[in-house]
């Protein structure tokens, strides 16, 4: 019985804090995502420089 309402305590707040760094990284992505879709550019690289091979 090592659950004392101190770890749980602990354990809620690092949840909490996961949860919250997920949900900034979901949103961080998506908006990276939109500006990309905006720009034409998905983000791949396909090889082509921009320089005549010729």
């Amino acid at each position: 019985m090592n659950d004392r309402p101190d770890d749980t305590k602990k354990q809620d707040a690092r949840e909490e804090r996961l949860r919250a760094a997920l949900r900034a990284n979901l949103q961080r992505r998506k908006a990276q995502a939109r500006a990309r879709a905006a720009d034409g550019n998905d983000g791949r690289d396909d090889g082509e420089t921009g320089k005549d091979d010729s």
